[in-house]
């Protein structure tokens, strides 16, 4: 007996399809790669393809003076000006050795605080947006005006504060600004209560969210994953109370570090929103404690040529996306022989390899956006 099979075309074959994602869609935070082999609507492989942004911003740190490298810091991650430009002065406050004035610690935490919850305010409105919810982000960027307010006026910024200098800050504050500081900081927690009724109450955003990505602990500590992302999936480590800087070693009673264990897209929503709340809480600690302290300087003094002292250094800060590091080399000259940084969205982006594959192409955008990236924190 002859047995003959017609038509059956590409079933055949394989049905593996490579697919590119970007380098410019709609569901990214800047201009991302990614490229995925499927099989029918299941994706078998992901593969991040980064540098469309690469700036070479480590190699322009080694031709800028002390001075001059904050503003390359400020710039790699755009939603955390503040929090970039911190851990640039830190490490070379620790070369030279250098005390800076209480009141500056004090306006740094605070600013920093502040410039986390912009950060976080961002995503709370986009991830919605990116799941098909558009009403989110009218709401996030409206509690965004108000703390931009407050942070224009002290830093002349919107979004690249420049604020920060080494032996402390700028300038002092502006008269009535601490009252002002307050009322927004009072308006936007007011508000908050908006992103628990309209999108963690929404069927539809749990419903996609919920058991979709899920980021095991291993995987975690395997690719180096820091910050709301990591702690989502059980991993309890914050800097500021781990290893605190600035004034939080005094504020171990006000930080409460937000931790979940499902680790799938819900759990990192949540634990975005309940960082929020938190950053506002300990922003009313600091303008209480800056309401306490009696006058005094902003800044230190500096040498018109500022050198730092032969030797090395590293200095990390828990900045709104994860950790963020530099770690400084100094010849003893006005320029750093080599700063190195450690960028948070850099290892986060890497988990995707682990995160999308067996998962449905439908939910890659939600998993794409709930690791709450920015792509010039990866290409640096």
């Amino acid at each position: 007996m002859t047995e003959t099979t017609v038509g059956i075309g590409g079933a055949a074959e394989s049905t593996d399809m490579v697919l590119n994602i970007g380098p410019q869609h709609p569901s990214t935070h800047g201009v991302l790669r990614l490229r995925l082999v499927l099989d029918g609507e299941r994706i078998q492989s992901a593969e991040p393809v980064i540098g469309y942004m690469h700036r070479g911003a480590e190699k322009l740190f080694e031709a800028r003076d002390y001075r001059q490298i904050i503003m390359l810091a400020n710039r790699h991650d755009w939603l955390s000006a503040f929090s970039n430009e911190l851990g640039v002065v830190l490490a070379v406050e620790r070369m030279l050795g250098m005390e800076v004035p209480e009141r500056a610690v004090w306006t740094r935490t605070l600013l920093a605080e502040l410039n986390r919850v912009l950060n976080h305010l961002m995503f709370l409105g986009s991830y919605p947006l990116e799941l098909g919810g558009i009403t989110p982000i009218f709401y996030a960027f409206r509690e965004r005006e108000d703390l931009q307010h407050v942070m224009e006026e002290i830093s002349g910024g919107r979004m690249h504060y420049m604020f920060n200098r080494v032996g402390g800050l700028k300038d002092d504050l502006p008269a009535g600004w601490l009252g002002r500081a307050r009322q927004a900081v009072a308006e936007v927690r007011s508000r908050m209560g908006v992103y628990d009724d309209l999108v963690l109450g929404n069927e539809i955003f749990r419903g996609r969210t919920r058991g979709v990505g899920v980021l095991t602990r291993e995987t975690v500590h395997a690719y180096g994953v820091s910050g709301p992302i990591a702690r989502a999936s059980g991993v309890d480590f914050d800097l500021r109370r781990d290893e605190p800087y600035l004034a939080y070693a005094e504020l171990r009673d006000v930080l409460k570090v937000a931790i979940r264990e499902e680790g799938d897209c819900l759990a990192r929503f949540e634990c975005l929103l309940e960082q929020t709340h938190a950053s506002l809480a300990l922003a009313d600690a600091c303008l209480d404690r800056l309401d306490e302290l009696p006058p005094g300087p902003i800044n230190q003094r500096l040498p018109k040529v500022l050198k730092a002292p032969e030797g090395h250094t590293y200095a990390w800060t828990e900045n709104p996306l994860g950790l963020n590091g530099y770690y400084l080399v100094s010849k003893g000259e006005k320029t750093p022989y080599r700063l190195k940084l450690r960028s948070a969205s850099y290892n986060n982006i890497q988990a995707l390899t682990e995160l999308l594959p067996g998962t449905l192409v439908a939910d890659m955008v939600a998993i794409l956006g709930s690791l709450f990236f920015v792509v010039g924190d990866i290409d640096k």
